[in-house]
């Protein structure tokens, strides 16, 4: 059910300079460098539980088959679900692959919790979510197409973790770097990730004072995207320490 994929957890430095990017400034810089199509469009369970960073740890579900799909029963054999459940390491991010299955849950408020009180930083599925009103209560980022009643074993299967997967139309490795907030969810290739957090954060930087600018009514032609000037006088505000007004 899975391979021998070692957890890379981030350097914290990384972690706080995505912190400090949006999901569409990360876009943004992906594009940059050729990648065009890594963000997942889902939405929060709960709108005051957005933001994430973590590596990813990956779990996928093919379509339930009659036979080998049955509710649980406390003498059942450990599963790829229960794998990720109780083995996603703390800080990672369990993302899964459902397909696109709406008719039945990824994980409900119980797997969730368990997930949150081991330290996972959120979780993130193409699929749906059960038990929705307790998810909008949680300190957890969870993310998902839509809420649903059924059980997951109502339509899938889980197969395996910590194997490349597709979600929601996006390739994920264990190991890529999941960033969330309230536009959604983007996957930055982990080989990428330093320079992506590096310039993503001196993006975000210069547009604060580009926004600022705007404010005062300059015209955006060569303010947005920056050309030379506009950078020099980027420069000096920094310099001047930033100032508002």
């Amino acid at each position: 059910m899975s391979e021998d994929v070692a957890f890379k957890p981030l350097a914290q430095q990384t972690i706080d300079l995505f912190n400090k990017a949006s999901t569409a400034t990360l876009t943004m810089q992906l594009m940059k460098r050729g990648f065009r199509q890594m963000a997942i469009n889902v939405r929060p369970m709960n709108p005051n539980a957005t933001r994430m960073v973590g590596p990813a740890f990956t779990l996928r579900y093919i379509p339930a088959r009659e036979d080998l799909t049955q509710p649980p029963r406390p003498g059942d054999p450990i599963n790829a679900q229960r794998i990720a459940v109780e083995e996603a390491p703390k800080g990672s991010v369990v993302i899964v692959s459902t397909g696109g299955e709406l008719r039945s849950g990824t994980f409900g408020d119980i797997l969730a919790a368990r997930m949150m009180v081991r330290g996972v930083a959120g979780i993130v599925s193409d699929g749906a979510m059960r038990d929705a009103p307790v998810l909008a209560t949680m300190n957890l980022p969870v993310f998902a197409v839509c809420p649903t009643a059924p059980p997951s074993m109502t339509s899938l299967h889980p197969v395996d973790v910590q194997r490349p997967i597709g979600c929601g139309g996006v390739p994920v490795f264990p190991n890529d770097v999941v960033v969330s907030d309230a536009d959604g969810v983007v996957i930055v290739p982990r080989h990428l990730a330093e320079e992506v957090a590096r310039d993503a954060a001196d993006q975000e930087h210069i547009e604060k004072f580009i926004a600022l600018q705007v404010m005062k009514g300059r015209a955006i032609p060569g303010l947005y995207p920056p050309n030379d000037e506009t950078r020099a006088a980027y420069e000096t505000w920094v310099a001047a320490g930033e100032p508002t007004g």
